[in-house]
């Protein structure tokens, strides 16, 4: 359960961000930054922190290869669905919904990776240590 928690905030994250309806921070922002620009700054900082918890804890975990890894399994399993006519690529709202989709699940995996890393192998993953 702890991994769909990790993926819901991942979607949430981007979602709120950015999504093809007019209710996400940048359309707002586009439209209110000259009335409430500090709103507008104290919103977007705490979307940049929430980035920047999710993408360090990503690179992280599984680095840069695993980003592109993980990301090259998830548009290859798209590319299936599409073969198969599960889903068509020719809206746009669509494409962007599963962009969404699959980059949570890219951010949801990193976030997650040094669980099931330790559960699969019983060590446990130290980044940081005092020799002192």
């Amino acid at each position: 359960m702890g991994f769909v928690w990790r993926w819901i905030f991942a979607f949430a994250l981007l979602a709120v961000t950015y999504n093809p309806t007019q209710v996400n921070y940048i359309r707002w922002a586009q439209a209110q930054y000259q009335a409430q620009l500090p709103l507008v700054a104290l919103a977007g900082l705490l979307l940049l922190v929430g980035y920047i918890v999710y993408l360090r804890a990503t690179v992280r975990s599984i680095g840069i290869f695993g980003v592109l890894l993980t990301m090259a399994v998830i548009g290859t399993a798209v590319w299936v669905l599409y073969d198969r006519g599960v889903i068509s690529l020719s809206d746009p709202t669509a494409n962007t919904w599963i962009a969404l989709f699959a980059l949570s699940v890219v951010l949801a995996i990193g976030l997650s990776w040094s669980i099931v890393r330790r559960k699969l192998s019983g060590q446990l993953d130290v980044d940081d240590h005092d020799d002192t």
